[in-house]
C-alpha cells in the first residue's frame, strides 16, 4: 500500500503527527522525532524528509545518507540512555513513508528479548521530561 503525500502523516505535518511525536530536528536527509509514548524510554523515530515509500526506492547516495542519519540518532540514544540494545522497526504497512522506529531496550525493561510494541499507550512523560530528552538529543546530534 503506497500512501498519498497529501494524506501522509509526515508530509502534511499535521495535528495527528504532533499528538504522537515531538519534532526534534532535521538532519542531512531526515527528521528526528521523540515518540510521546515512552514505554521504551528514549524511543525515537527517524523519517526520510521526502515522500518515499520504501528504502529500496532510494539510490545508493540517498540510502547511505538516510542510514547515516539513523546511525547518528542511535549513537546519540546510546550515549544518553545507555540501553542494552536499540531495536529498529521499519514496518510501514499502513503508512508507507520511509521511517524507522528506534526503541531502546533495557535488560529489566518491557519486552526485553522480544519485539517492541508499536504503541502500548502506557507511559507518557511530563512536558519538562520531553524537553530534557529533546535538549539531550540536540546536544548529541550537533
Amino acid at each position: 500500500m503506497y500512501s498519498d503525500p497529501k494524506e501522509c502523516l509526515y508530509c502534511t505535518n499535521n495535528e495527528t503527527l504532533h499528538n504522537l511525536m515531538i519534532d526534534v530536528c532535521h538532519l542531512r536527509v531526515s527528521r528526528v522525532f521523540i515518540f510521546k509514548e515512552q514505554t521504551y524510554y528514549g524511543r525515537c523515530l527517524v523519517a526520510y524528509d521526502q515522500h518515499v515509500n520504501d528504502l529500496n526506492e532510494l539510490d545508493e547516495e540517498q540510502r547511505n545518507a538516510f542510514m547515516d542519519d539513523v546511525c547518528r540518532v542511535t549513537r546519540a540514544m546510546q550515549t544518553i540512555f545507555n540501553p542494552e540494545k536499540i531495536n529498529y522497526g521499519m514496518y510501514a504497512d499502513k503508512l508507507s513513508h520511509l521511517h524507522v522506529h528506534l526503541a531502546p531496550k533495557y535488560v529489566d525493561g518491557p519486552d526485553y528479548g522480544g519485539t517492541f510494541q508499536m504503541n502500548p499507550g502506557k507511559v507518557y512523560l511530563t512536558e519538562e521530561q520531553y524537553e530534557t530528552i529533546k535538549n539531550q538529543l540536540l546536544k548529541q546530534l550537533q
